[in-house]
């Protein structure tokens, strides 16, 4: 928790230190408004349409929330039926890590066709986005397992799944909590991403609509209000897999 503290601390100094050398650049060069406008306008422009980037921002960190707790939950599946399974390892994982090389700006266009300008497709965008870190993570923890600890499991008899439930699960908490800060870094931006290709709601919608009305001011407002969420999901999501890792950690035979 200390640490955690301490990240922010740091992190909100260096965000002022940012923040003080964007306005002196604004101030130094006049640059025109409309192409960088200045942390005083983009602040007012946040105030005044503070209801309008409310009611879709709620939109999009929902759509963030379904997409990064149900990645979640195939990436840990999955991690577990490839460690249960060496006929899984050898058929799904060149798929996973195909499909994972397959860029998401290219895919996301065929999922709104086929899904709609909905939720769902943006959804779908941020569950594979996030789908791969944890899955990826938190199998490398499960097979990473000392080899006295499975030495000790198989003298006392435990069959494969009371090893990998009892065993391995606990040696690979620390893993599959570095996958889901990762996960919580990737989701918002995820979802913004399935936005931009189509939507009628969201901040990512709000950005494109802004772009075409020239109001630079606004992209920066909802830009700031998608990273702000994004560090304080990473945060809880660090604190949440911190304490799962104190709680988990230890192999239970």
């Amino acid at each position: 928790m200390k640490a955690s503290l301490r990240t922010f601390a740091r992190g909100f100094l260096i965000f002022g230190f940012a923040i003080g050398l964007w306005q002196a650049l604004v101030w130094l060069t006049g640059v025109p408004p409309f192409i960088l406008p200045g942390p005083e306008r983009v602040a007012r422009r946040l105030w005044e349409a503070r209801l309008l980037i409310a009611e879709n921002a709620f939109v999009t960190f929902a759509q963030i929330l379904l997409g990064l707790a149900l990645g979640a939950f195939l990436g840990v599946a999955t991690a577990f039926q490839l460690a249960l399974s060496p006929l899984s390892r050898m058929v799904m994982r060149p798929i996973i890590v195909f499909a994972q090389a397959v860029p998401i700006f290219a895919l996301a266009p065929i999922l709104t066709l086929w899904l709609g300008y909905g939720p769902a497709s943006k959804i779908v965008v941020v569950v594979l986005m996030i789908y791969f870190p944890i899955a990826s993570a938190f199998f490398d923890g499960l097979m990473r397992t000392p080899q006295g600890y499975l030495d000790l499991a198989r003298v006392m008899g435990a069959g494969p799944m009371r090893v990998v439930l009892s065993l391995r699960a606990p040696c690979a908490m620390p893993s599959l909590a570095s996958g889901l800060r990762l996960a919580a870094v990737a989701a918002p931006f995820g979802a913004v991403i399935g936005e931009w290709v189509g939507a009628s709601r969201g901040l990512g919608y709000l950005m494109l609509l802004s772009n075409g009305r020239g109001q630079t001011d606004m992209m920066f407002a909802c830009l700031f209000v998608l990273a702000g969420f994004a560090v304080l999901l990473y945060f809880l999501i660090d604190a949440f897999g911190g304490a799962l890792t104190r709680r988990f950690s230890e192999p239970v035979f």
